[in-house]
């Protein structure tokens, strides 16, 4: 088998309702890229990243559909079943870009379950649970609107919910996580994210001042350093999220016993294959993780389910998709969408997803043998 034509689409993603706030960015759209790889055999896999923003960290939509260009000649006439010779062939060709380099591995793993007529989550070991925890992310606002989401999304059967907080005064954060603590009923986790939107003393400073309140306290501060010099200082949990940007970095905070936990992002660490490894590290550190990705439509959603529900017993902490914020869905008969709270595993071949293309209108790229 070999990767005959490569397909490349834009196509935005409005944000449905109030526009989605966090720490240092306000956003109403995203620009996603999706990925068609066609075989000589015929069977065709896709793939789907979608940077949050282009100030949310160094990806960028257009970067990502620039360095998919620089990639994709290089992967013409390979067998997209091999996927770590795939992944070779792509640091080959581009240095760095792994949230472009996650939408052809998940391609390549698309292609790879049709070929073997197997689900992606069988392909990585097997699934041990068919449906999953998915969770709320509630954007910055005020106290009193935070917590009448909290209550209508525990109705919807959410378990967990992450409270936005940061780049505001720290007084108003506070009150937000005693407001929304309120109304939390028995068996609702908290987890409340800064998205780097702290300084060290306001993230030792709201822990202190909700010391009372059980949460998990997620990536409060800009690098890595920074969230380091909080260990011991906090009376809460500590997560990094934002700084897991490769392998490497999550095998260096296991090293320095930097957290309790990780909030994974699939396209920020290189697509399903690094995904797969970092399940891995996570089960021999014995630390808890999220299967989610920054953005995305159906496939990036897709890819978080399969993976999710591959991850052993309480080391999984759920996945976040952005199907709640957005409308529509690529495939109409297989859409993903959170049913009282969980997600279920996709049934069928591969990512269970097929995209319409007729839906996508003409490419922006395309590339062939």
């Amino acid at each position: 088998m070999k990767i005959r034509q490569i397909d490349v689409w834009q196509k935005d993603l409005p944000i449905q309702g109030p526009a989605y706030k966090m720490a240092l960015q306000t956003l109403t759209e995203l620009d996603t890229t999706l990925v068609r790889i066609t075989t000589d055999t015929g069977l065709q896999g896709w793939g789907e990243v979608c940077p949050l923003g282009p100030a949310y960290q160094p990806q960028h939509a257009a970067g990502a559909r620039a360095a998919i260009g620089e990639i994709a000649p290089h992967l013409l006439g390979e067998n997209p079943l091999h996927t770590e010779r795939i992944n070779h062939r792509m640091h080959q060709a581009l240095c760095g870009s792994l949230y472009a380099k996650s939408a052809i591995d998940m391609a390549c793993w698309d292609i790879s379950g049709k070929a073997y007529n197997s689900r992606v989550c069988d392909l990585l070991g097997g699934a041990v649970r068919e449906t999953i925890p998915s969770y709320y992310a509630i954007g910055l606002s005020s106290p009193e609107d935070a917590a009448n989401v909290a209550v209508k999304k525990q109705a919807e059967g959410y378990c967990r919910l992450q409270l936005k907080v940061g780049g505001r005064a720290l007084e108003e954060d506070i009150a937000c996580v005693k407001k929304v603590a309120e109304v939390l009923t028995a068996g609702t986790a908290l987890a409340v994210d800064a998205n780097r939107g702290l300084n060290v003393n306001d993230a030792i400073q709201l822990s202190a001042a909700c010391r009372d309140i059980p949460f998990i306290f997620e990536q409060p501060c800009q690098t890595y350093e920074q969230c380091l010099h909080l260990r011991g200082k906090l009376h809460h949990p500590l997560w990094l999220d934002e700084v897991i940007d490769d392998l490497n970095a999550l095998l260096r905070a296991v090293r320095d016993n930097a957290a309790e936990g990780f909030g994974m992002k699939q396209s920020r660490i290189g697509g399903i294959s690094q995904m797969r490894t970092a399940r891995e590290i996570c089960a021999v550190a014995g630390l808890p993780m999220t299967c989610d990705d920054s953005w995305g439509g159906d496939l990036v959603a897709a890819s978080c389910v399969h993976l999710g529900a591959t991850v052993t017993g309480n080391l999984f902490a759920g996945s976040w998709i952005a199907a709640p914020y957005i409308d529509g869905h690529y495939d109409s008969q297989n859409p993903v969408v959170i049913n009282n709270g969980v997600l279920k595993v996709p049934a069928g071949a591969g990512l269970g997803v097929i995209p319409d293309s007729a839906l996508l209108g003409t490419p922006a790229m395309s590339l062939s043998l």
